[in-house]
């Protein structure tokens, strides 16, 4: 008899989990979510108070930068008798492995003990830093160092739009390109079609629809910024003073319809592509092409743009001896072993590509970042919706750091965009609803984040449930809206849904979920992210306020 009664009670429990499908399509994706919330507790308790806001401040996210210290000294030498060049350097040269070469230059370098004219000692201090993070703390003065060597010459440009003075100490340390990272399958299907595969072509098939592109954010990323800069360049026929005109900037809005997404990361693009996700294809340089195992065969690999050859150059008005030693340095760089060695970690490769445009002001690549970020979402005005994790677990130092994260992190948000806000514990309360973030919203918004309190259990897939049905109303109302969730939390799942319930619902509604967590299990959140191919960011880290905001800046 016992053994009947499990056996009833094993196959109810598989009934149940098999009842929703591993794969379901949008319109089953829908009528489950809608089942599937009237069994979740939840209220709607809305703010009825407006919080003091400041609405002559407008955020600039260089006054979120972090503390000089959070980017690495990767290689660095004793004061005494000496005299040190401290250089900003991208994290493909200045990192560790197949990214690390020139700290082995470097480090090398500062073992010989090369002398200067006065006796004394020529050494380097590398720091790690991507391109434009660099750019950042140079162009707003937070922290200048000597030199700077970044993946292109384009961040340098800026630089000298800002009236900060460069001087070129070598335009090449090592070459790489970038490039559209594609798959073979599709390559094939796009040489029938368009005859050759290159960028021009590859604009056209995203804009017709025959393809799937993805690239990275052109405020961070080199490759990303290089992409941007290509785009616009083919649009203006290769016409410059065009680039920022009317028509590039109608049809670099029709391209955008196209692309699913504009990656925080390359590492979120490139398992996108892996996982048979949305794209078809994404951008990448070619050294970290041939040095990722995983694109070792069924890619294709198009260089576009212009070079990412490494350039050297001294930043502001450094002493003689400091450019004698950066000099010293660019030539023990170029030494035959050392070349050798960046060819062995993957640099040097494709010489025989020429960049596509050069010597573009700097004053036309920052006003195409400023086009990217007002056209990048096709016309497509964004609804989202703020879920916020007040269980017991959050009560202290990760409630409070959450509330700040948002406080800052929403002056970013623009004003055309439609924002809410809801909160979950072991139930789930809508706080403020998606309305247009105009300084009304903004200031229920912030009363709504002032006045949360921590307690009770981590129902999150409950949350997630309720303000995905949130964003599905909706998209009912306009459906031309570009829906998307943000989830803060600590990841932490002890009350109500799972993700194995509600993973075909999220994949289903193709809806991106990006993550924030606090004292966070941090790959059950970037699991959850990957579903629809959204960002996930590690709140314990000193640097979140900085990355919440370039998040939020590159997608709101």
């Amino acid at each position: 008899m016992n053994a009947l009664k499990i056996f009833f009670v094993l196959l109810f429990v598989v009934t149940i989990f098999s009842c929703v499908k591993k794969d379901l399509t949008y319109n089953e994706a829908k009528e489950e979510l809608e089942k599937i919330q009237k069994n979740i507790n939840w209220t709607e308790n809305f703010v009825n108070r407006k919080a003091n806001i400041d609405i002559d401040t407008k955020q600039d996210i260089n006054s979120t930068l972090p503390d000089i210290s959070k980017f690495p000294i990767t290689v660095d030498s004793d004061q005494s008798g000496n005299i040190i060049v401290e250089i900003f350097v991208s994290t493909e040269k200045a990192g560790k492995g197949t990214d690390g070469w020139l700290n082995e230059v470097a480090t090398d370098f500062n073992n010989r003990e090369i002398s200067l004219s006065n006796g004394k000692k020529a050494k380097v201090r590398i720091r790690s830093i991507s391109s434009g993070t660099g750019v950042q703390f140079i162009v707003s003065e937070k922290y200048i160092p000597d030199a700077f060597s970044p993946s292109n010459d384009l961040w340098i440009k800026m630089i000298d739009a800002n009236n900060i003075k460069t001087t070129v100490i070598d335009p090449k340390l090592a070459g790489n390109v970038a490039g559209i990272v594609i798959k073979d399958k599709i390559f094939e299907e796009l040489k029938a079609k368009y005859g050759t595969v290159d960028l021009k072509s590859i604009v056209n098939a995203t804009i017709q629809g025959d393809l799937a592109m993805g690239y990275t954010n052109p405020f961070a990323s080199s490759t990303g910024l290089n992409f941007l800069m290509s785009v616009l360049y083919s649009f203006a026929n290769g016409d410059k003073a065009k680039m920022l005109s009317d028509e590039v900037s109608s049809a670099f809005q029709s391209f955008q319809q196209g692309v699913p997404f504009v990656s925080f990361t390359t590492i979120q693009m490139r398992d996108s592509v892996e996982k048979g996700g949305s794209l078809d294809a994404f951008v990448l340089e070619y050294q970290t092409f041939l040095n990722t195992k995983e694109l070792k065969t069924g890619y294709a690999f198009i260089p576009f743009g212009v070079r990412h050859d490494n350039p050297l150059y001294a930043i502001g008005d450094i002493s003689d001896e400091k450019i004698d030693i950066l000099k010293k340095f660019a030539s023990f760089v170029k030494d035959a072993k050392y070349q050798k060695l960046a060819k062995n970690y993957g640099f040097n490769s494709k010489e025989d590509y020429k960049s596509e445009f050069e010597n573009i002001d700097g004053s036309i690549v920052l006003e195409s970042q400023k086009l990217w970020k007002e056209k990048k979402d096709s016309g497509r005005q964004i609804a989202a919706v703020f879920l916020c994790d007040i269980s017991g677990s959050m009560d202290g130092e990760p409630l409070m750091n959450l509330k700040k994260a948002l406080f800052e992190g929403s002056k970013f948000i623009n004003k055309e965009n439609s924002i809410g806000l809801t909160v979950f514990n072991s139930d789930v309360t809508k706080l403020v609803p998606i309305k247009k973030f105009n300084y009304m919203q903004q200031a229920s918004f912030i009363a709504g984040v002032e006045d949360m309190v921590a307690g009770g259990s981590t129902a999150m897939y409950d949350g997630i449930m309720v303000s995905l049905k949130m964003l599905m109303e909706e998209k009912e109302k306009n459906q031309n809206i570009k829906p998307m969730l943000f989830v803060l939390t600590d990841g932490e799942t002890n009350w109500g849904l799972s993700l194995n319930r509600t993973e075909p619902i999220i994949r289903g509604l193709k809806i991106p979920i990006y993550t924030i967590g606090y004292n966070a299990d941090i790959e059950v959140l970037k699991n959850l992210s990957s579903i629809n191919e959204a960002a996930s960011i590690n709140a314990e880290t000193d640097d979140v306020i900085y990355k919440i905001g370039a998040l939020l800046n590159s997608q709101m």
